[in-house]
């Protein structure tokens, strides 16, 4: 089922801009960064680099990322069939991986990274 939500494009900018913000503070920075990152990517039709912050999981060198409200975000269907090359920020240092975003039967949208060496 499609997202409905109130959310508004102007507001979800804010709230992203919140959480880059708390993951660069000296106080608040390192609890944050343990569950949130920044992802950046390029548009496979447009050719632009976008951020965007997400929560994570890591295990290894695996990172798997799960899109809350897949339906109203875009940002995932980058990495669709054969993905493609992302960056994320983690302990402190930009690290590139691949990308492939998956969606199961119930809908759930999941984008799994491989870490590069």
């Amino acid at each position: 089922m499609p997202y409905r939500g109130p959310l508004s494009k102007r507001a979800i900018g804010r709230f992203n801009s919140c959480v880059v913000t708390l993951r660069s503070s000296p106080r608040w920075g390192r609890l944050v960064s343990r569950r949130l990152t920044v992802v950046t990517y390029t548009g496979r039709r447009s050719g632009r680099t976008f951020s965007t912050p997400v929560a994570f999981r890591r295990s290894g060198e695996t990172v798997t990322i799960g899109v809350q409200f897949p339906d109203a975000k875009k940002w995932w269907r980058n990495f669709v069939d054969e993905g493609g090359p992302i960056s994320l920020q983690l302990d402190g240092i930009d690290r590139t991986g691949h990308a492939v975003a998956t969606r199961d039967e119930a809908g759930r949208v999941t984008v799994t990274v491989r870490l590069e060496g």
